[in-house]
């Protein structure tokens, strides 16, 4: 599918573009839960992203040191036994009791620190591998694609709070 890592890297920091426009939001509209498809806040939408970014970013530091991730096995155990739902659910519980500051802070570097790792990871590890292209493609660039509604919702609702 890709062709080299740089090809990756590249339609991922663009799909992801759109997100960052939620660190330009007031910290009271990042609060406000929205008529959207999860009718999630910006933080919600925020905690979700970012710590699938997270969890992919450990993965990543494991390839970069060696042919296989324990954090990815143990959380395939985990989606297994507990499922999407109660993950998701403990990952907004989490991000809500967070400052807003660290909400922020984790936004605008963990994305980066992802894309970092992954130019060191060798791409035999993951680019080339079917199993790892899959993971590092559902936490990143077809995750963001599923959540942008979401993040049109929260935008809209944004702009109509500022008036």
């Amino acid at each position: 599918m890709y062709f080299d890592a740089l090809e990756f890297l590249e339609e991922e920091r663009e799909a992801w573009r759109p997100f960052e426009a939620l660190d330009g939001l007031t910290d009271a509209q990042l609060d406000v839960g929205v008529a959207g498809p999860d009718r999630w806040s910006g933080r919600d939408l925020i905690g979700h992203l970012v710590a699938w970014q997270g969890y992919a970013l450990d993965v990543a530091r494991e390839l970069a040191m060696g042919e296989r991730s324990p954090t990815k096995e143990r959380l395939d155990r985990d989606w297994d036994a507990r499922g999407g739902e109660a993950i998701n659910a403990a990952i907004q519980a989490e991000w809500a009791a967070l400052p807003i500051a660290e909400v922020r802070q984790r936004l605008r570097s963990v994305p980066g620190e992802l894309r970092g790792y992954l130019t060191v990871v060798p791409e035999i590890r993951w680019l080339k591998s079917a199993d790892y292209l899959r993971y590092f493609l559902d936490e990143t660039i077809d995750h963001y694609a599923e959540h942008r509604p979401d993040l049109d919702a929260i935008l809209a609702t944004a702009a109509g709070t500022a008036r």
